[in-house]
């Protein structure tokens, strides 16, 4: 649901059980609930049974292709029925525009010059391109003066006329790359220069200028100090200097608002629109903040493209149904447009560039009947889910299914037109499923994010693994000649980064582990053999760690392209997850002799990690073993999770974690701020993950569920709400600005934590040929979910009043598994039905056992097992 239509407090649990009977209408989801269904095939559960029932109701994917806005925020200028737009086929939208007055021009003879001139290029456009003074007074609005000092100034342009010139003020335009902020405006009279107007805090394109009373002078010097930085570079822009002061005519708008952040191809139906060609540019942004009047993103920009920040159309006069597609519409070079957006914003603009003249004019009248949106994503419907989750905490519920959101945003086709302009576009992945990393950027599937967001994948939709898949398998068929192995296709496979082959591994363990695609495993073993025993083994020190800095790699970066060399826990902590997982598909394979060669190493580099990295003084991994000290929560959370720190070290390094770098929106990544500014107010969800993992497995349930709060309600709380960003800065800020993106599946590590932790249930075996449930309840009164697998669902519900703990697990056929029931610390009794299996001293049945806190009942095969525990105080 979106934020504005939150529920109240948790669901109780009756209220669940009895929600799904009859067809009530979902309102958060907008469809109706599945009617139930016969009994499964395998003499499971009803399919769709009402146990089943309320989750349907956090579904937040759209229920078709075609996407609409849901509400208009803001209209500006000459616009009629702004509403018309939400209620397509009836009234329309009108946008009117009246054509500006001629431009001012200077006195033949006039010249300009300029403190300095960047050199010329092909521009954005192809075409050769100058940036000289004079562009500034040639009375095109499409060349400019740009100066050569990026982010040094003064900026001075000097403009001379061939006789004295009564002025009664300027007008300086720029354009959306980047406009002059602050500038004096001083004439040359007597001899020498007086000032007539300072401008600060500037943001127009077309600034006018008015003095206090005309002067006459022969000379005008304009000198900016400040520079606008969108993004495109700190460099002083002027198009045109006009020798009046000219208001501009104020262009009509309407911003729309679609309720949370979508992906795919924007859609206009204009209605009709006056004979001249009027133009409208699109401007997208996934929050508000962020929108102006250029994008908040555009892969035009990033590739130093041609649309200024939006996406540019001229209305024909008889009106058209217009898709958003990349490239130019018309002559070749006019009218560029980007194509596929991830936004949740959309301001449509009656304007146009000025380069794209005569193709469009930025006046006129143009006519709207509707905008929508051809999604792209994976269409995440409740009937398409087959794992879900439950639980008796709202909070918790709503997070799952935003991160299930996230996922489907990213999941898309790898197209030429929309991924990453950095030379990321692969015909080997040319159409096919993939995860993308973000939904607005980078659109280029990174192994380091497919760790979470495959995770994500496997528990939601299944039936899209293909799309983890492709992306390991294209990764392996890059790999370099010394075993190096990419973390994506951008910059054509070549992105130096240290860490990311570890995800490699991890990444095709799980792939194997959730499917069972043992042809997978097989078809890239030799990849996997000559990464573990060719390439690593090259950037290992005498001790048995990776050291980043041998053999060349002091230049490879990481998730965050951190500065970070040497000895690194994090990177020394994956190696040993990277290890055993490596281990685990030797094994599965029958190649023993590697399987335990690579167990071996893992315990070498999990003892040298503790002898050569931990810190006693802090009780935590440091970050590094040289520079400054330092304590990161990515080594230290994976350290836990991966096997390296035992009891007493997970504890301590949690407790530290907790004591140094617990924010209002989350957990910092770093403890201090040595390795950059700002490290110690940075949250990563993609880190964050494991920590909730391991504060989960250590015994820290509601520490966990204390983070997760933090963090992702911090995310959902803020505009775009629903999704998960990529990071979050300094006082929960965008830590990128606007360039963040903010539906990103490696930021989606809640939902793998709240079913393989909270809920408790994880596969154990590939395929689930074998499975655990191990619930971590904390506070939690209730859980229930389904994971799907091979065989069909694994189903398992639970509820804990502290005092009795009851466990329902239904098994498909050709899985069998273990349960684990939690005893918090007290003697306990475990019954199946009227059978005892454990009497509180001693099991009485087979497979049962105490272990820990816990008792375990193993061997549960095909059919639906009730467990209840019952706790002695």
């Amino acid at each position: 649901m979106t934020r504005e239509a939150k529920a109240g407090p948790g669901p109780d649990r009756r209220t669940v059980l009895e929600a799904g009977v009859g067809g009530v209408v979902l309102a958060a989801a907008g469809l109706p609930l599945v009617a139930a269904g016969p009994a499964s095939a395998d003499g499971g559960p009803p399919a769709g049974q009402s146990v089943t029932r309320a989750w349907q109701r956090y579904v937040q994917g759209p229920s078709r292709r075609s996407v609409r806005p849901v509400r208009i925020v803001a209209s500006a200028g000459k616009v009629t029925r702004p509403e018309a737009l939400l209620a397509p086929g009836g009234q329309v939208t009108v946008l009117r525009r009246a054509q500006p007055p001629a431009a001012p021009r200077w006195p033949e003879g006039t010249t300009a010059e300029a403190s300095s001139v960047h050199a010329g290029n092909n521009g954005s456009d192809g075409r050769p391109r100058t940036y000289a003074a004079d562009n500034a007074i040639d009375g095109d609005p499409g060349t400019f003066w740009n100066d050569d000092t990026e982010g040094a100034f003064p900026d001075v342009l000097t403009i001379t006329l061939p006789a004295e010139h009564e002025l009664p003020g300027v007008t300086v335009v720029s354009n959306t790359d980047g406009v002059p902020a602050e500038f004096t405006v001083e004439v040359r009279t007597d001899s020498s220069w007086r000032t007539v107007a300072t401008v600060t805090g500037n943001s127009a394109v077309q600034r006018a200028v008015r003095f206090d009373s005309p002067v006459t002078t022969t000379q005008v010097r304009i000198s900016v100090t400040a520079d606008q930085d969108n993004g495109q570079g700190v460099f002083t822009r002027v198009n045109e200097v006009w020798p009046e002061a000219v208001d501009p005519v104020a262009a009509p708008s309407v911003t729309l608002d679609f309720g949370k952040v979508v992906v795919g191809y924007p859609k206009v139906d204009f209605a009709w629109a006056s004979d001249n060609h009027p133009g409208v540019r699109l401007a997208f942004s996934e929050t508000l903040r962020y929108l102006t009047d250029r994008s908040d993103f555009t892969r035009a920009d990033q590739a130093g493209g041609a649309g200024q920040g939006t996406d540019q159309y001229a209305v024909p006069a008889a009106g058209a149904v217009w898709t958003d597609t990349k490239g130019f519409g018309s002559g070749g070079d006019k009218l560029y447009a980007d194509g596929l957006h991830g936004f949740r914003y959309l301001r449509i603009t009656l304007d146009a560039l000025p380069a794209d003249a005569p193709a469009a004019q930025p006046w006129g009248t143009v006519a709207v009947d509707a905008v929508s949106l051809d999604f792209t994503g994976y269409l995440g419907t409740p009937e398409s889910y087959r794992g879900w989750f439950l639980c008796s905490d709202e909070e918790l519920n709503r997070y799952w299914y935003g991160a299930a959101y996230t996922n489907e945003l990213v999941t898309d086709t790898f197209r030429a037109d929309d991924v990453d302009p950095r030379n990321a576009f692969s015909a080997s992945l040319d159409g096919k499923l993939v995860l993308h990393d973000g939904a607005k950027r980078d659109r280029d599937p990174y192994v380091g994010d497919v760790a979470v967001s495959g995770r994500t994948l496997y528990l939601t939709h299944d039936d899209a693994a293909e799309a983890a898949r492709n992306v390991l398998a294209d990764l392996a068929d890059h790999q370099r000649a010394d075993g190096w192995i990419p973390p994506a296709s951008i910059n054509n496979y070549t992105l130096p980064l240290f860490d990311y082959p570890l995800w490699w591994v991890t990444c095709s363990w799980d792939y194997v582990l959730y499917t069972g695609d043992r042809d997978y495993a097989a078809r890239y073993y030799p990849q996997l053999v000559k990464l573990l025993d060719s390439w690593y083994p090259s950037v290992t020190d005498d001790a048995g760690l990776l050291s980043k800095g041998l053999n060349g790699t002091s230049d490879y970066g990481d998730y965050a392209f951190l500065g970070r060399t040497g000895r690194i826990t994090y990177y020394n902590a994956n190696y040993v997850q990277a290890l055993n997982d490596a281990a685990r598909i030797a094994a599965l394979l029958g190649h023993d002799a590697d399987a335990g060669r690579w167990s071996d190493r893992a315990r070498t580099v999990a003892e040298a990690v503790n002898a050569h990295l931990w810190d006693d003084t802090a009780g935590a991994y440091l970050d590094s073993s040289t520079g400054a000290v330092r304590h990161a929560q990515d080594g230290n959370a994976i350290a836990i999770t991966a096997g390296v720190a035992d009891t007493r070290r997970a504890a301590s390094a949690l407790a530290h974690l907790d004591a140094t770098t617990k924010l209002r929106y989350g957990n910092a990544f770093m403890d201090n701020d040595t390795l950059f500014g700002g490290a110690s107010q940075r949250v990563y969800a993609f880190t964050s993950y494991p920590e909730l993992v391991a504060r989960f497995e250590t015994g820290l349930a509601d520490s966990a569920i204390d983070q997760i709060k933090r963090t992702y309600g911090w995310m959902e709380s803020h505009d775009p709400g629903t999704t998960q960003w990529e990071g979050v800065g300094p006082n929960g800020s965008l830590y990128e600005q606007g360039f963040t993106s903010m539906a990103h599946g490696w930021s989606t590590g809640v939902l793998p934590a709240l079913t393989h932790q909270l809920l408790g249930a994880k596969p154990t075996s590939p395929g689930y040929a074998t499975w655990e449930v191990r619930p971590h309840p904390g506070s939690v009164g209730w859980a229930q979910g389904q994971l799907p697998t091979p065989q069909g669902p694994l189903g398992v519900e639970w509820e804990n009043d502290g005092t009795t703990f009851t466990l329902t697990v239904r098994v498909p056929r050709g899985s069998r598994g273990s349960v684990a029931l939690p005893t918090d610390g007290h003697r306990a009794t475990v019954r199946s039905g009227r059978q005892t299996l454990w009497n509180g001293d001693r099991a009485t049945g087979s497979g049962v056992r105490r272990d820990g806190d816990r008792v375990t009942v193993t061997g549960l095969a095909h059919g639906t097992h009730r467990l209840t525990l019952v706790r002695e105080h």
